[in-house]
């Protein structure tokens, strides 16, 4: 007889890399989480045994927090350093300051003791670089080198930054947000938030921002904090072998990338649960609750539903924004000792009769985000499926060269997209020397500066008026054709200035109606002569936040980053009324935002829980196999030999095969995965004498005692899934879709009375999701 006991103590050993995934595949959210339950049951018992195994596990429970420290710590000095950096580098194309070149120029004026406060943007130490290399500041040949010196310096840090991705780290152009939400939804897409894509997106999101392009740096540092999530993971192996806990590191971890790239660490927690961590089910009940005033525990309580993670990800969350928002703020590089990116500051509260322009702005943000998504996608795929795919360098240089070439006769475009949305913004008080503010004083006004009445738009506003209306057509068309080339490029900060520059518009446009129409009715009874009644810069924030919404249809936390990031509290429901307007108007024509646009463009396998399927379709019109194909690949439990299992796998590219009694029975025992079976088989052959084609596999409890004659047994019953999810044949569709979304199955089995009948896979799925919208299944291209 052949020695069992050997057999048994080699199969209780685990196998080498069993439970891991293969690329672009999708991960088993119910193993990892029942691995991590043995996990966890094992250093409980163990902790009872010695001092040492007690210590072990309080190191153990405490290295979550031990992550989101050390996630915090590194986002924020990242996210500090690329501000001050890209601070300097925006300046550089205009100028250099002599006294130190490493000084933006606003920091260069700080220091010099010869600048007067009329000319507060003008100091000897800070020269333009026609007045460096010719001595002339003034004159048509001074701004035709300056212009032409602007080009260049674009030209080059957009070269530079594309040529870094695509020699270096490919996975770091873009935003990242699309290939995150996919990630934290269990699919797996290696080096994406690796050391290389880490480094290289820091050092070109940069240059990209930098280049003047119309890009934000917003989106790629939530990329840039969930590589530093994923690079602290590895040092733990409680995190980097287990693929379910990974993502709960980097759901915080996108938390604390919205903190720093905001400066809004409530509003980074409510982004990741809203917009990347499936926590969407309660966001409108949140919203209406909201409205209603209900309590803020309630509130608070509504937003801790997570369909893959617990409750405890919320709350490290929140650390790891805090600790982020912290760093940023010890770092201070904004230099004004706060942590948010536009701090505004008005005097003068809103009116009911408001709500009207607001409400229109909630629609243009609506209208827009429409525009925006469909020929973004547009472009995007004839980039795609045309010869222009094939040079990303070539298309970046273009495009920079003409946004430059554009942007640069027009003040309100040659100036970072952050600094032009800070000017809209800002109330105009009596120190203000912004063509914005160039209204007709009265001389006789004798009020406080913070308490400046409504006055007649002198010509600087009518000027500046002309300019941001170019400057609007301007961002809308060139930000379509730069969202999505092949350098990291954010989307926040460009929709946030097209609405911004609307806003400003509209707030002007009635403000002068107020003055000069202070009899009309809708004026009346809120805004008496000589009474500071309308604020532009409130239209403007007000605008930001609809075009934003539009774009990306977020709701709650958009505006809780809006209140952050301005500081202005007591506006929050003129925010909502825009952000809730801009998402019904823009989901008219479309449920999905530019993210889960960009999903779908590149076939990822993601579920979006605001894709309602409604049809009257049953499990078995959704199964595989279907009507004339090939019955199902299956493993029976007793009688398959190693060389049966190694022919199925090179036959077929299933990721995992059904074990069954027999082949006549059907009977259901388990589900095993294909790359689990390869490396047991591997191992086995490595590791047991006797192992040889020949010999049978078994998935039962106990293998037969056989003949000496016959090749020693193969047990694999430790790497078989003994409670695989089931549903029969007659289960809706609607309700298999709700279930792959809610526990993030990778794929369930179909029986009928114990027997198997089939499979339906996540892939499946979403084909069929894709059919029953008249798309093409085929976009869906990975498991």
């Amino acid at each position: 007889m052949n020695g069992a006991g050997t057999l048994m103590d080699f199969l209780d050993e685990p196998f080498p890399d069993v439970g891991t995934y293969e690329d672009f595949h999708t991960i088993d959210w119910l193993r990892e989480k029942s691995r991590d339950t043995d996990r966890h049951r094992k250093i409980t018992s163990k902790s009872k045994e010695s001092i040492w195994e007690l210590i072990k596990s309080l190191l153990d429970a405490w290295s979550g927090w031990v992550v989101m420290l050390l996630i915090g710590l590194l986002s924020g000095t990242l996210a500090g350093v690329i501000d001050l950096a890209v601070d300097w580098m925006t300046d550089l194309k205009e100028g250099v300051c002599l006294s130190a070149f490493w000084y933006s120029h606003e920091q260069c004026c700080w220091t010099s003791n010869q600048t007067t406060f009329a000319d507060r943007d003008k100091c000897p130490q800070w020269q333009k670089w026609a007045e460096l290399m010719t001595g002339h500041a003034e004159g048509a040949g001074a701004y035709l080198l300056n212009y032409f010196l602007y080009i260049l310096w674009a030209l080059l840090f957009s070269f530079l930054a594309v040529s870094l991705v695509r020699v270096f780290a490919p996975y770091a152009c873009g935003s990242g947000i699309p290939e995150i939400k996919t990630i934290l939804s269990g699919f797996i897409i290696r080096g994406y938030l690796g050391k290389w894509t880490l480094l290289i997106k820091t050092v070109t999101l940069v240059l990209a921002v930098s280049s003047g392009l119309s890009l934000g740096k917003e989106g790629p540092l939530v990329h840039v904090a969930c590589c530093c999530g994923n690079l602290f993971c590895s040092l733990f192996s409680k995190y980097s072998k287990n693929e379910g806990k990974r993502r709960e590191v980097l759901s915080a971890a996108a938390a604390a990338g919205v903190s720093v790239a905001f400066g809004a660490p409530i509003g980074g927690v409510l982004f990741s649960l809203e917009e990347v961590s499936h926590s969407l089910f309660y966001q409108i009940r949140l919203i209406f609750a909201s409205f209603l005033d209900l309590p803020v525990v309630t509130v608070c309580y509504l937003l801790q539903v997570s369909y893959y993670f617990p409750l405890k990800t919320l709350w490290r969350s929140f650390f790891a924004a805090l600790v982020a928002a912290f760093t940023l703020r010890s770092i201070n590089p904004f230099g004004n000792s706060r942590l948010v990116l536009f701090y505004v500051e008005y005097h003068t509260p809103w009116y009911m009769a408001e709500l009207v322009p607001f409400i229109l702005l909630g629609v243009f943000g609506g209208l827009w985000g429409t525009l925006f998504i469909r020929a973004n996608i547009a472009w995007c795929r004839r980039r795609k499926t045309t010869q222009l795919g094939k040079y990303p360098v070539l298309e970046v240089i273009i495009v920079t060269g003409i946004t430059a070439l554009l942007a640069y006769p027009n003040p309100y475009t040659r100036r970072s997209t952050s600094e032009l949305i800070s000017e809209l913004f800002n109330d105009c008080g009596a120190l203000e020397s912004s063509q914005l503010c160039d209204y007709y004083n009265n001389p006789n006004m004798s009020r406080p500066v913070d308490d400046i009445p409504d006055r007649p738009a002198g010509p600087g506003v009518y000027n500046a008026m002309w300019q941001l209306t170019l400057a609007l057509i301007f961002k809308i068309v060139i930000t379509i054709f730069t969202f999505g080339m092949k350098i990291p490029s954010g989307l926040f900060i460009p929709s946030m200035a097209v609405g911004a520059i609307a806003g400003r518009i509209v707030g002007i446009a009635v403000e002068q109606m107020a003055y000069h129409h202070h009899d009309w009715i809708i004026f009346k009874n809120w805004c008496r002569p000589g009474a500071d009644c309308v604020t532009p810069g409130l239209y403007a924030m007000v605008g930001a936040a609809a075009c934003l919404g539009g774009v990306t249809r977020m709701t709650v936390s958009l505006v809780v980053i809006m209140f952050e990031l301005t500081g202005g509290l007591e506006y929050i429901v003129p925010l909502m009324a825009a952000a809730v307007t801009s998402k019904w108007v823009a989901d008219a024509f479309g449920k999905e935002g530019i993210y889960e646009s960009h999903i779908q463009l590149n076939g990822y396998p993601y579920l979006d829980i605001r894709d309602e399927f409604t049809h009257r379709t049953l499990a078995t019109d959704v199964m595989r196999p279907r009507r004339n194909d090939p019955p199902l690949a299956v493993l029976t439990q007793d009688s398959t030999t190693v060389e049966d299992v190694e022919t199925l796998i090179k036959d077929t590219d299933y990721n995992g095969f059904p074990v069954v009694v027999s082949r006549e029975s059907e009977r259901l025992i388990g589900f095993v995965q294909r790359r689990d079976l390869t490396l047991a088989i591997k191992n086995a052959r490595q590791k047991q004498d006797g192992v040889v084609s020949s010999s049978v596999v078994y998935f039962t409890e106990d293998a037969p005692q056989l003949p000496a004659s016959n090749p020693q047994p193969l047990k694999l019953r430790r790497i078989l899934n003994l409670s695989p999810f089931t549903v029969t044949d007659h289960t809706p569709m609607e309700t298999v879709v709700d279930i792959f979304r809610k526990l993030g199955l990778r794929q369930c089995l179909v029986t009928r009375s114990g027997r198997l009948l089939g499979i339906i896979t996540k892939k499946d799925v979403l084909r069929h999701m894709a059919q029953m919208m008249n798309q093409d299944p085929e976009s869906i291209m990975f498991n």
